[in-house]
C-alpha cells in the first residue's frame, strides 16, 4: 500500500475513533476512505468492521459494572442472540456480489443517516404510543444483530430505540447494554471476515491504530464539546458521505 493510502486510511482511523466516541457514525468515515484506495465495497465493508472493533470493545468493558437485563431478558441471551445475527449478517455480506453491494450500500448509508437525524425524536415519539413485549424484543435483537454483522451504521441509535419501547426503560440506563451489544455484533461479524478472506489486513491494521487513537481523542474532547456541537458535525459527515455514495451508484 503506498504511503499516501497509509496516511489516508490511518487518518480516517483517527477520525472514525473521534466520531465514534462523541456520537457515533465512524463508518462513514472510514468506508469511504477504504473505498478511495482501491478495495471493492464489501472489503472495505469488512475491514472497516475489524478496524473499528477494538474501541467498541473498549468502550463495552469500560461500562461492564451497568450491565443489566433489559425487559427481564438476561445479557446473555440478548449477547447470544446478537451474536447469531452478527454470524447471519456477516456471511450475507460475504455472499453478496460486489457489484450488488455498489447499490446496496447507499440505502444502507441513508438508514443510518436518518437514525442518527430521527434518533432521539422517533424514540421519544414511538416510546410515548408503543410498548413491546419479551418476544417481540427478542425478534428485534436477531434483527439488530443481523443488521450489524451485515453494515451496522446507525446501529446503536437503532437498538436504543428498540429498547426503549419496554414499558419503563430509561435511555440513560440502556447505554452500556446497548454498547455491548454493539461489540458483540462487531466480533462475530470480524470473526467471519477474518476467516473468509475478506479483511485487508494491510490497511486495516494502520486504521485500527488510528481508531484507537481517535477513540482516546474523542472521549476527552467529548468531556469540553457541546453535544450539539458533536451531533451537527457527526450530521454533516455521514450527510455528506451517503449523497457521494449515492452519486457513485447511480449518477
Amino acid at each position: 500500500m503506498a504511503a499516501f493510502d497509509l496516511l489516508l486510511v490511518a487518518g480516517a482511523g483517527l477520525l472514525g475513533g473521534v466520531m465514534n466516541a462523541l456520537a457515533g457514525g465512524g463508518t462513514f468515515a472510514t468506508l469511504p476512505a477504504l473505498i478511495a484506495t482501491g478495495l471493492p465495497a464489501n472489503a472495505a465493508n469488512a475491514t472497516s468492521n475489524v478496524a473499528l472493533l477494538p474501541g467498541a470493545a473498549a468502550s463495552a468493558w469500560g461500562f461492564r459494572d451497568e450491565l443489566a437485563p433489559v425487559g427481564g431478558i438476561p445479557v446473555r441471551r440478548l449477547a447470544a442472540i446478537t451474536f447469531a445475527g452478527g454470524l447471519v449478517g456477516s456471511v450475507l455480506l460475504v455472499i453478496t456480489p460486489t457489484r450488488a453491494f455498489d447499490f446496496i450500500i447507499p440505502w444502507l448509508l441513508l438508514v443510518g443517516f436518518l437514525a442518527m437525524l430521527l434518533g432521539p425524536r422517533a424514540s421519544n415519539w414511538l416510546r410515548a404510543r408503543v410498548t413491546i413485549g419479551r418476544r417481540t424484543l427478542v425478534i428485534a435483537q436477531a434483527l439488530l444483530g443481523v443488521y450489524g454483522g451485515y453494515f451496522g451504521g446507525g446501529v446503536g441509535l437503532m437498538t436504543t430505540a428498540a429498547y426503549g419501547l419496554l414499558a419503563g426503560a430509561h435511555p440513560r440506563s440502556l447505554f452500556s447494554i446497548r454498547t455491548l451489544m454493539l461489540a458483540v455484533a462487531n466480533l462475530a461479524a470480524a470473526l467471519v471476515f477474518a476467516a473468509t478472506g475478506l479483511v485487508r489486513w494491510s490497511a486495516c491494521l494502520p486504521m485500527l491504530a488510528g481508531a484507537v487513537i481517535g477513540g482516546w481523542a474523542g472521549a476527552h474532547l467529548g468531556k469540553r464539546l457541546h453535544p450539539g456541537v458533536a451531533r451537527a458535525w457527526t450530521l454533516v459527515v455521514t450527510g455528506v458521505t451517503t449523497l457521494v455514495f449515492f452519486a457513485r451508484a447511480y449518477g
